[in-house]
Protein backbone atom coordinates (compact mmCIF):
# COMPACT_ATOMS: atom_id res chain seq x y z
CA UNK A 1 0.00 0.00 0.00
CA UNK A 2 1.37 3.41 -0.95
CA UNK A 3 1.93 5.78 1.96
CA UNK A 4 0.64 9.31 1.52
CA UNK A 5 1.34 12.53 3.32
CA UNK A 6 -1.66 13.72 5.31
CA UNK A 7 -1.38 17.48 4.87
CA UNK A 8 -2.46 19.12 1.60
CA UNK A 9 -0.31 21.68 -0.13
CA UNK A 10 -1.34 25.17 0.98
CA UNK A 11 -3.37 27.34 -1.37
CA UNK A 12 -2.85 31.03 -0.86
CA UNK A 13 -6.08 33.01 -1.14
CA UNK A 14 -7.58 36.11 0.41
CA UNK A 15 -9.93 35.50 3.30
CA UNK A 16 -13.66 35.47 2.61
CA UNK A 17 -15.56 37.18 5.42
CA UNK A 18 -19.26 36.75 6.21
CA UNK A 19 -20.30 39.76 4.15
CA UNK A 20 -18.42 38.57 1.07
CA UNK A 21 -19.80 35.07 1.49
CA UNK A 22 -23.34 36.49 1.61
CA UNK A 23 -22.63 38.56 -1.49
CA UNK A 24 -21.40 35.47 -3.30
CA UNK A 25 -24.52 33.54 -2.30
CA UNK A 26 -26.66 36.35 -3.69
CA UNK A 27 -24.66 36.26 -6.92
CA UNK A 28 -25.16 32.49 -7.21
CA UNK A 29 -28.90 32.99 -6.75
CA UNK A 30 -28.92 35.69 -9.42
CA UNK A 31 -27.11 33.42 -11.89
CA UNK A 32 -29.42 30.54 -11.06
CA UNK A 33 -32.34 32.82 -11.90
CA UNK A 34 -30.68 33.80 -15.18
CA UNK A 35 -30.57 30.13 -16.18
CA UNK A 36 -34.02 29.41 -14.76
CA UNK A 37 -35.66 32.31 -16.58
CA UNK A 38 -34.14 31.05 -19.81
CA UNK A 39 -35.62 27.62 -19.19
CA UNK A 40 -39.03 29.08 -18.33
CA UNK A 41 -39.13 31.29 -21.41
CA UNK A 42 -37.96 28.79 -24.01
CA UNK A 43 -38.52 25.28 -22.61
CA UNK A 44 -41.20 25.34 -19.91
CA UNK A 45 -42.77 21.90 -19.53
CA UNK A 46 -39.91 20.19 -21.34
CA UNK A 47 -36.94 18.26 -19.99
CA UNK A 48 -34.11 20.66 -20.81
CA UNK A 49 -33.24 23.90 -22.53
CA UNK A 50 -30.71 23.96 -25.35
CA UNK A 51 -29.32 27.38 -24.37
CA UNK A 52 -27.57 28.42 -27.58
CA UNK A 53 -30.37 27.54 -30.00
CA UNK A 54 -33.00 28.53 -27.40
CA UNK A 55 -34.99 25.38 -28.04
CA UNK A 56 -36.54 22.79 -25.73
CA UNK A 57 -34.99 19.34 -25.55
CA UNK A 58 -36.71 16.17 -24.35
CA UNK A 59 -35.14 12.84 -23.46
CA UNK A 60 -37.99 10.68 -24.72
CA UNK A 61 -41.17 10.84 -26.82
CA UNK A 62 -42.90 12.83 -24.12
CA UNK A 63 -41.30 15.23 -21.62
CA UNK A 64 -40.79 13.96 -18.07
CA UNK A 65 -40.11 17.41 -16.59
CA UNK A 66 -36.47 16.68 -15.85
CA UNK A 67 -35.47 20.27 -15.19
CA UNK A 68 -38.51 21.32 -13.09
CA UNK A 69 -38.35 18.24 -10.88
CA UNK A 70 -34.57 18.42 -10.55
CA UNK A 71 -34.74 22.14 -9.74
CA UNK A 72 -37.61 22.07 -7.23
CA UNK A 73 -35.64 21.64 -4.02
CA UNK A 74 -33.08 24.25 -5.11
CA UNK A 75 -35.94 26.70 -5.69
CA UNK A 76 -37.24 25.97 -2.19
CA UNK A 77 -33.82 26.32 -0.56
CA UNK A 78 -33.19 29.63 -2.32
CA UNK A 79 -36.52 30.95 -1.10
CA UNK A 80 -37.96 31.29 -4.61
CA UNK A 81 -41.43 30.43 -3.36
CA UNK A 82 -43.49 31.51 -6.38
CA UNK A 83 -41.37 29.51 -8.78
CA UNK A 84 -41.40 26.50 -6.47
CA UNK A 85 -45.19 26.67 -6.29
CA UNK A 86 -45.44 26.91 -10.08
CA UNK A 87 -43.25 23.81 -10.42
CA UNK A 88 -45.36 21.87 -7.92
CA UNK A 89 -48.48 22.71 -9.90
CA UNK A 90 -46.76 21.74 -13.15
CA UNK A 91 -45.76 18.37 -11.67
CA UNK A 92 -49.25 17.76 -10.29
CA UNK A 93 -50.93 18.50 -13.63
CA UNK A 94 -48.39 17.42 -16.24
CA UNK A 95 -46.06 14.77 -14.81
CA UNK A 96 -47.46 11.41 -15.88
CA UNK A 97 -45.30 8.35 -15.13
CA UNK A 98 -47.55 6.02 -17.16
CA UNK A 99 -45.64 6.30 -20.43
CA UNK A 100 -45.28 3.60 -23.06
CA UNK A 101 -41.57 3.97 -23.66
CA UNK A 102 -38.32 2.74 -22.17
CA UNK A 103 -36.45 4.95 -19.71
CA UNK A 104 -33.07 4.58 -18.08
CA UNK A 105 -33.71 3.30 -14.58
CA UNK A 106 -30.64 4.95 -13.01
CA UNK A 107 -31.17 8.45 -14.41
CA UNK A 108 -34.90 8.48 -13.72
CA UNK A 109 -34.25 7.29 -10.16
CA UNK A 110 -31.62 9.83 -9.18
CA UNK A 111 -33.19 12.82 -10.96
CA UNK A 112 -36.94 12.30 -10.84
CA UNK A 113 -37.57 9.91 -7.96
CA UNK A 114 -34.98 11.70 -5.85
CA UNK A 115 -36.34 15.11 -6.81
CA UNK A 116 -39.94 14.19 -6.05
CA UNK A 117 -39.00 12.76 -2.65
CA UNK A 118 -36.88 15.71 -1.57
CA UNK A 119 -39.52 18.10 -2.88
CA UNK A 120 -42.12 16.30 -0.80
CA UNK A 121 -39.98 16.39 2.33
CA UNK A 122 -39.27 20.11 1.93
CA UNK A 123 -42.83 21.20 1.08
CA UNK A 124 -45.14 18.55 2.54
CA UNK A 125 -47.02 18.43 -0.76
CA UNK A 126 -48.59 14.95 -0.74
CA UNK A 127 -49.06 15.08 -4.50
CA UNK A 128 -45.30 14.78 -4.92
CA UNK A 129 -45.18 11.64 -2.79
CA UNK A 130 -48.04 10.09 -4.77
CA UNK A 131 -46.18 10.81 -8.02
CA UNK A 132 -43.01 9.32 -6.52
CA UNK A 133 -44.80 6.15 -5.49
CA UNK A 134 -46.36 5.77 -8.94
CA UNK A 135 -42.98 6.28 -10.60
CA UNK A 136 -41.16 3.96 -8.20
CA UNK A 137 -43.73 1.22 -8.74
CA UNK A 138 -43.26 1.48 -12.51
CA UNK A 139 -39.48 1.22 -12.12
CA UNK A 140 -39.59 -1.91 -9.94
CA UNK A 141 -39.67 -4.42 -12.85
CA UNK A 142 -36.12 -3.32 -13.68
CA UNK A 143 -34.95 -5.42 -10.71
CA UNK A 144 -36.55 -8.65 -11.98
CA UNK A 145 -33.39 -10.22 -13.38
CA UNK A 146 -31.97 -13.63 -12.40
CA UNK A 147 -29.34 -11.93 -10.24
CA UNK A 148 -31.42 -9.08 -8.82
CA UNK A 149 -29.18 -6.61 -10.59
CA UNK A 150 -31.41 -4.12 -12.45
CA UNK A 151 -31.76 -4.02 -16.19
CA UNK A 152 -30.64 -0.74 -17.73
CA UNK A 153 -34.05 0.29 -19.07
CA UNK A 154 -37.68 -0.32 -18.20
CA UNK A 155 -40.90 0.55 -20.02
CA UNK A 156 -42.96 2.64 -17.62
CA UNK A 157 -46.27 1.33 -19.02
CA UNK A 158 -45.65 -2.33 -19.80
CA UNK A 159 -42.90 -3.10 -17.29
CA UNK A 160 -40.81 -4.73 -20.01
CA UNK A 161 -37.05 -4.43 -19.57
CA UNK A 162 -33.98 -4.32 -21.77
CA UNK A 163 -30.26 -3.67 -21.50
CA UNK A 164 -28.34 -6.50 -19.85
CA UNK A 165 -24.89 -4.87 -19.66
CA UNK A 166 -24.69 -2.34 -16.86
CA UNK A 167 -22.24 -1.02 -14.30
CA UNK A 168 -21.85 -0.70 -10.51
CA UNK A 169 -23.03 2.91 -10.47
CA UNK A 170 -26.31 1.95 -12.10
CA UNK A 171 -26.82 -1.14 -9.94
CA UNK A 172 -25.63 0.39 -6.68
CA UNK A 173 -26.96 3.96 -6.78
CA UNK A 174 -30.63 3.30 -6.09
CA UNK A 175 -31.06 2.58 -2.40
CA UNK A 176 -31.23 6.15 -1.10
CA UNK A 177 -34.20 6.88 -3.34
CA UNK A 178 -36.02 3.56 -3.20
CA UNK A 179 -35.24 3.21 0.50
CA UNK A 180 -36.66 6.64 1.26
CA UNK A 181 -39.75 5.77 -0.78
CA UNK A 182 -40.13 2.56 1.23
CA UNK A 183 -39.90 4.42 4.54
CA UNK A 184 -42.35 7.14 3.49
CA UNK A 185 -44.94 4.76 2.00
CA UNK A 186 -44.53 1.85 4.40
CA UNK A 187 -43.81 -0.51 1.50
CA UNK A 188 -40.54 -2.40 2.16
CA UNK A 189 -40.42 -3.90 -1.34
CA UNK A 190 -38.80 -0.69 -2.57
CA UNK A 191 -35.99 -0.95 0.00
CA UNK A 192 -35.53 -4.68 -0.45
CA UNK A 193 -35.17 -4.62 -4.25
CA UNK A 194 -32.64 -1.77 -4.27
CA UNK A 195 -30.73 -3.18 -1.30
CA UNK A 196 -30.40 -6.55 -3.00
CA UNK A 197 -28.99 -4.88 -6.12
CA UNK A 198 -26.35 -3.13 -4.02
CA UNK A 199 -25.44 -6.32 -2.14
CA UNK A 200 -25.30 -8.41 -5.31
CA UNK A 201 -22.88 -5.88 -6.80
CA UNK A 202 -20.67 -6.01 -3.72
CA UNK A 203 -20.77 -9.83 -3.61
CA UNK A 204 -19.20 -9.93 -7.06
CA UNK A 205 -16.14 -7.93 -6.05
CA UNK A 206 -12.79 -9.52 -6.72
CA UNK A 207 -10.59 -11.26 -4.19
CA UNK A 208 -8.81 -7.96 -3.57
CA UNK A 209 -12.07 -6.09 -3.06
CA UNK A 210 -12.53 -4.20 -6.33
CA UNK A 211 -15.47 -4.09 -8.73
CA UNK A 212 -15.24 -3.85 -12.50
CA UNK A 213 -16.57 -1.39 -15.04
CA UNK A 214 -19.39 -3.41 -16.61
CA UNK A 215 -21.40 -6.48 -15.61
CA UNK A 216 -24.07 -8.70 -17.18
CA UNK A 217 -27.25 -8.50 -15.09
CA UNK A 218 -28.44 -11.96 -16.13
CA UNK A 219 -25.24 -13.91 -15.53
CA UNK A 220 -23.55 -11.70 -12.95
CA UNK A 221 -20.30 -11.99 -14.92
CA UNK A 222 -18.04 -8.97 -15.33
CA UNK A 223 -17.67 -7.93 -18.96
CA UNK A 224 -15.05 -5.26 -18.29
CA UNK A 225 -12.70 -5.89 -15.34
CA UNK A 226 -11.22 -2.40 -15.16
CA UNK A 227 -11.81 -0.72 -11.81
CA UNK A 228 -11.82 2.96 -10.84
CA UNK A 229 -13.77 5.55 -8.87
CA UNK A 230 -14.83 7.22 -12.12
CA UNK A 231 -18.04 7.29 -14.16
CA UNK A 232 -19.82 3.95 -14.19
CA UNK A 233 -18.56 3.08 -10.70
CA UNK A 234 -18.33 6.42 -8.84
CA UNK A 235 -21.64 6.64 -6.98
CA UNK A 236 -21.50 2.96 -5.99
CA UNK A 237 -18.89 4.01 -3.42
CA UNK A 238 -20.91 7.06 -2.47
CA UNK A 239 -24.05 5.06 -1.67
CA UNK A 240 -22.30 2.43 0.41
CA UNK A 241 -21.52 5.11 2.97
CA UNK A 242 -24.64 7.21 2.54
CA UNK A 243 -27.02 4.26 2.96
CA UNK A 244 -25.42 3.70 6.32
CA UNK A 245 -25.74 7.40 7.08
CA UNK A 246 -29.41 7.73 6.11
CA UNK A 247 -30.81 4.36 7.15
CA UNK A 248 -28.34 3.12 9.75
CA UNK A 249 -27.88 -0.03 7.66
CA UNK A 250 -24.98 -1.90 9.27
CA UNK A 251 -24.45 -4.09 6.20
CA UNK A 252 -23.84 -0.99 4.10
CA UNK A 253 -21.26 0.22 6.62
CA UNK A 254 -19.44 -3.12 6.47
CA UNK A 255 -19.46 -3.09 2.66
CA UNK A 256 -18.13 0.46 2.69
CA UNK A 257 -15.22 -0.42 4.97
CA UNK A 258 -14.18 -3.29 2.74
CA UNK A 259 -14.56 -1.28 -0.45
CA UNK A 260 -12.81 1.92 0.61
CA UNK A 261 -9.87 -0.08 1.93
CA UNK A 262 -9.44 -1.70 -1.49
CA UNK A 263 -9.86 1.61 -3.32
CA UNK A 264 -7.26 3.30 -1.17
CA UNK A 265 -4.85 0.42 -1.63
CA UNK A 266 -5.15 -0.24 -5.35
CA UNK A 267 -6.68 2.86 -6.97
CA UNK A 268 -4.96 5.67 -5.04
CA UNK A 269 -1.79 6.85 -6.75
CA UNK A 270 1.01 9.22 -5.75
CA UNK A 271 2.37 11.14 -8.71
CA UNK A 272 5.08 13.72 -8.03
CA UNK A 273 3.73 14.31 -4.55
CA UNK A 274 0.11 14.72 -5.63
CA UNK A 275 -2.66 12.31 -4.67
CA UNK A 276 -4.76 10.87 -7.49
CA UNK A 277 -7.05 7.88 -7.99
CA UNK A 278 -6.41 5.96 -11.20
CA UNK A 279 -7.63 2.80 -12.92
CA UNK A 280 -6.57 -0.76 -12.15
CA UNK A 281 -7.40 -4.33 -13.05
CA UNK A 282 -9.99 -5.54 -10.53
CA UNK A 283 -8.33 -8.94 -10.15
CA UNK A 284 -4.65 -8.01 -9.84
CA UNK A 285 -4.74 -4.37 -8.81
CA UNK A 286 -2.28 -3.58 -11.62
CA UNK A 287 -2.52 0.02 -12.88
CA UNK A 288 -4.25 0.22 -16.27
CA UNK A 289 -4.76 3.96 -16.81
CA UNK A 290 -3.67 7.10 -15.01
CA UNK A 291 -6.88 9.01 -15.62
CA UNK A 292 -8.79 11.33 -13.30
CA UNK A 293 -11.53 13.75 -14.22
CA UNK A 294 -14.56 15.86 -13.48
CA UNK A 295 -16.70 12.92 -12.38
CA UNK A 296 -13.98 11.64 -10.04
CA UNK A 297 -14.00 15.00 -8.25
CA UNK A 298 -16.90 13.77 -6.07
CA UNK A 299 -14.50 11.55 -4.14
CA UNK A 300 -13.13 14.16 -1.73
CA UNK A 301 -16.72 14.73 -0.56
CA UNK A 302 -17.20 11.02 0.13
CA UNK A 303 -13.84 10.78 1.87
CA UNK A 304 -14.70 13.80 4.02
CA UNK A 305 -18.18 12.66 5.02
CA UNK A 306 -16.81 9.24 5.95
CA UNK A 307 -14.16 10.75 8.21
CA UNK A 308 -10.99 10.83 6.10
CA UNK A 309 -10.68 14.62 5.86
CA UNK A 310 -6.88 14.76 5.39
CA UNK A 311 -7.00 12.52 2.34
CA UNK A 312 -10.02 14.39 1.03
CA UNK A 313 -8.25 17.74 1.36
CA UNK A 314 -5.16 16.48 -0.43
CA UNK A 315 -7.14 15.04 -3.34
CA UNK A 316 -9.19 18.23 -3.62
CA UNK A 317 -6.06 20.36 -3.86
CA UNK A 318 -4.72 18.13 -6.60
CA UNK A 319 -7.74 18.55 -8.85
CA UNK A 320 -8.26 22.22 -8.08
CA UNK A 321 -4.76 22.83 -9.41
CA UNK A 322 -5.89 21.35 -12.75
CA UNK A 323 -8.94 23.63 -12.74
CA UNK A 324 -6.68 26.64 -12.24
CA UNK A 325 -4.31 25.46 -14.93
CA UNK A 326 -7.02 25.50 -17.63
CA UNK A 327 -9.46 27.99 -16.11
CA UNK A 328 -11.99 25.17 -15.85
CA UNK A 329 -11.78 21.40 -15.43
CA UNK A 330 -11.49 18.95 -18.34
CA UNK A 331 -13.69 15.87 -18.39
CA UNK A 332 -10.73 13.45 -18.24
CA UNK A 333 -7.04 14.13 -17.56
CA UNK A 334 -4.03 11.81 -17.71
CA UNK A 335 -2.10 12.78 -14.60
CA UNK A 336 1.07 10.89 -15.46
CA UNK A 337 1.29 12.25 -18.99
CA UNK A 338 -0.07 15.63 -17.82
CA UNK A 339 -2.41 15.92 -20.77
CA UNK A 340 -6.14 16.20 -21.35
CA UNK A 341 -7.84 13.07 -22.67
CA UNK A 342 -11.35 14.51 -23.10
CA UNK A 343 -11.59 18.26 -23.58
CA UNK A 344 -15.24 18.84 -22.71
CA UNK A 345 -16.86 20.36 -19.62
CA UNK A 346 -20.49 19.41 -18.98
CA UNK A 347 -21.22 21.99 -16.21
CA UNK A 348 -20.50 19.24 -13.70
CA UNK A 349 -21.01 19.87 -9.97
CA UNK A 350 -18.62 17.39 -8.36
CA UNK A 351 -15.70 19.71 -7.61
CA UNK A 352 -18.14 22.22 -6.09
CA UNK A 353 -19.76 19.46 -4.05
CA UNK A 354 -16.40 18.48 -2.56
CA UNK A 355 -15.56 22.12 -1.84
CA UNK A 356 -18.84 22.44 0.09
CA UNK A 357 -18.23 19.26 2.09
CA UNK A 358 -14.67 20.23 2.98
CA UNK A 359 -15.77 23.71 3.99
CA UNK A 360 -18.34 22.13 6.31
CA UNK A 361 -15.93 19.71 7.93
CA UNK A 362 -12.85 21.93 8.21
CA UNK A 363 -14.34 25.45 8.59
CA UNK A 364 -11.25 26.52 6.66
CA UNK A 365 -11.87 29.75 4.76
CA UNK A 366 -9.67 28.54 1.94
CA UNK A 367 -12.62 26.54 0.64
CA UNK A 368 -14.74 29.66 0.36
CA UNK A 369 -11.92 31.22 -1.65
CA UNK A 370 -11.69 28.06 -3.72
CA UNK A 371 -15.42 28.22 -4.35
CA UNK A 372 -15.14 31.87 -5.33
CA UNK A 373 -12.58 30.96 -7.99
CA UNK A 374 -14.72 28.08 -9.26
CA UNK A 375 -17.82 30.25 -9.46
CA UNK A 376 -16.12 33.16 -11.21
CA UNK A 377 -14.67 30.85 -13.85
CA UNK A 378 -18.00 29.04 -14.23
CA UNK A 379 -19.76 32.34 -14.93
CA UNK A 380 -16.98 33.69 -17.11
CA UNK A 381 -16.81 30.76 -19.48
CA UNK A 382 -20.23 29.09 -19.36
CA UNK A 383 -22.78 31.90 -19.06
CA UNK A 384 -24.77 32.33 -22.26
CA UNK A 385 -27.30 34.96 -23.29
CA UNK A 386 -29.93 32.41 -22.32
CA UNK A 387 -28.93 30.06 -19.51
CA UNK A 388 -25.59 28.31 -19.14
CA UNK A 389 -23.83 26.24 -21.77
CA UNK A 390 -21.50 23.27 -21.48
CA UNK A 391 -18.13 23.49 -23.24
CA UNK A 392 -16.85 21.45 -26.13
CA UNK A 393 -13.29 22.41 -25.26
CA UNK A 394 -11.87 23.73 -21.98
CA UNK A 395 -8.85 25.19 -23.77
CA UNK A 396 -10.70 27.19 -26.44
CA UNK A 397 -13.81 27.54 -24.19
CA UNK A 398 -16.07 26.88 -27.19
CA UNK A 399 -19.64 26.48 -25.95
CA UNK A 400 -21.90 23.49 -26.48
CA UNK A 401 -25.69 23.73 -26.87
CA UNK A 402 -26.47 21.73 -23.72
CA UNK A 403 -27.66 22.58 -20.21
CA UNK A 404 -28.61 19.42 -18.36
CA UNK A 405 -31.01 19.47 -15.44
CA UNK A 406 -28.25 18.69 -12.93
CA UNK A 407 -27.02 22.26 -13.33
CA UNK A 408 -30.10 23.33 -11.35
CA UNK A 409 -30.17 20.32 -9.03
CA UNK A 410 -26.47 20.21 -8.18
CA UNK A 411 -24.10 22.81 -9.55
CA UNK A 412 -25.99 25.93 -8.50
CA UNK A 413 -27.21 24.29 -5.28
CA UNK A 414 -23.73 23.36 -4.09
CA UNK A 415 -22.40 26.82 -4.92
CA UNK A 416 -25.26 28.41 -2.97
CA UNK A 417 -24.89 26.14 0.06
CA UNK A 418 -21.14 26.69 0.13
CA UNK A 419 -21.63 30.44 0.54
CA UNK A 420 -24.88 30.24 2.56
CA UNK A 421 -24.42 27.06 4.65
CA UNK A 422 -27.03 28.19 7.17
CA UNK A 423 -29.67 27.47 4.53
CA UNK A 424 -29.67 23.76 5.33
CA UNK A 425 -28.66 21.64 8.31
CA UNK A 426 -25.95 19.54 6.69
CA UNK A 427 -25.93 16.97 9.48
CA UNK A 428 -29.69 16.39 9.24
CA UNK A 429 -29.78 15.46 5.56
CA UNK A 430 -28.12 13.05 3.17
CA UNK A 431 -27.74 14.22 -0.42
CA UNK A 432 -28.42 11.69 -3.13
CA UNK A 433 -26.01 11.66 -6.04
CA UNK A 434 -28.16 14.31 -7.78
CA UNK A 435 -27.87 16.58 -4.69
CA UNK A 436 -31.44 16.01 -3.56
CA UNK A 437 -31.42 16.29 0.25
CA UNK A 438 -33.19 13.39 1.95
CA UNK A 439 -34.10 13.42 5.63
CA UNK A 440 -34.66 10.48 7.97
CA UNK A 441 -38.12 11.49 9.19
CA UNK A 442 -38.73 7.90 10.26
CA UNK A 443 -37.46 5.78 13.15
CA UNK A 444 -34.43 3.91 11.86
Amino acid sequence: MTAFATSPKPISAPAIDAAESARLAASVKQEFLHAWQGYKRYAWGHDDLAPLSRRPHDWYQQPLLMTPIDALDTLVLMGLTDDATAVRELIASKFEPDQDFYVKNFEITIRLLGGLLSGYQLTGDERLLHKAEDLGTRLLPAFDSPTGLPYVEVNLHTGKTRGIETNPAETGTLLLEFGTLAKLTGKPVFYDKAKRALVETFKRRSAIGLVGATINVETGIWTDPESSISGGIDSYYEYLWKCWRLFGDEECLAMWKTSISAANQYLADDADGDLWYGYADMQSGKRTHTYYGALDAFFPAVLAISGDVPRAARLQDTWFAIWRKYGIEPEVFDYRAQKIIYLGYALRPEIVESTYYLSHYTHDEKYLAMGQTLFRDFVKYCRADVGYAALWNVVSKRKKDRMESFVFAETFKYFYLLFAPQTLDFDAVTFNTEAHPLRATWTR
